[in-house]
């Protein structure tokens, strides 16, 4: 049984030794932990200090080493919206506070929640919106 366990595991060691790196990280390397960073910059020949190196050299290291395996494209950003002006927001505040006394009088809490929410997040970006 001694034999058995000594030959599976002599079968696994070439694996890893295979000249190339084993470890293909399977998530986006950015969102990476320093220590998980610091075991495929371990995997990397002529790479030294590693136990000491923050995360962003680290970064740089593990990402030319693996180059276009881990580059994902790009997602896209997100159009911004144009910033509305202080004055078409304030029209909106009182239109929503109707809304908002009409759910109190239909004892509808959740719309009254999201209402008081939303005014409250227009208030935010007039405040904003003044400021620039």
């Amino acid at each position: 049984m001694d034999e058995e366990i000594k030959e599976t595991k002599n079968e696994e060691e070439p694996q890893k030794d295979s000249g190339e790196e084993a470890v293909v990280p399977d998530k986006d390397v950015d969102k990476m932990t320093v220590k998980e960073l610091r075991v495929i910059a371990k995997d990397i020949p002529g790479v030294e200090g590693v136990p000491s190196m923050k995360k962003e050299p680290l970064l740089e290291i593990v990402k030319g080493h693996l180059g276009s395996e881990v580059d994902k494209p790009a997602k896209k950003a997100k159009a911004k919206k144009p910033a509305a002006s202080v004055k078409e927001l304030k029209l909106k505040i009182p239109e929503l506070r109707a809304l908002k006394q009409k759910a109190r009088e239909a004892n509808d809490r959740h719309q009254v929640d999201i209402l008081r929410r939303r005014i409250n997040r227009l208030k935010k970006m007039t405040r904003k919106a003044s400021q620039a």
